[in-house]
């Protein structure tokens, strides 16, 4: 099964722990609101709260591309302040485990 599959996967379980199994321990999330980078336990912090709300939606996420380097992933997102954007997030990955992620989000309307 391809990463994408198991990120997928975690996701619409709402499973954290796959989740973040999926990241090396000194994986490196770049916020693209700020331009700040959160260590893999900040991110699995965020994660969390998003996860455990019910108004937090990930919507269809899909694959743009995968190889042993990188994956990149589009999805529209539902969070929990109300706002919705869409997301286009490039995961780096080293050994089978992603190492950075960047994203790119458009606010969009509800």
């Amino acid at each position: 099964m391809a990463l994408f599959e198991k990120m997928n996967d975690a996701i619409k379980d709402r499973d954290l722990d796959a989740y973040l199994a999926l990241y090396s321990e000194d994986a490196v999330f770049v916020r693209h609101q700020s331009g700040t980078e959160m260590s893999k336990p900040e991110f699995g912090d965020m994660m969390k709260k998003m996860l455990a709300s019910d108004v937090t939606d990930f919507g269809s996420r899909r694959r743009i591309y995968e190889n042993d380097d990188i994956i990149v992933v589009h999805s529209v997102n539902d969070y929990p302040d109300g706002s919705r954007e869409a997301v286009l997030m490039a995961c780096t990955k080293k050994d089978g485990k992603i190492t950075r992620v960047e994203t790119g989000a458009t606010p969009l309307q509800k």
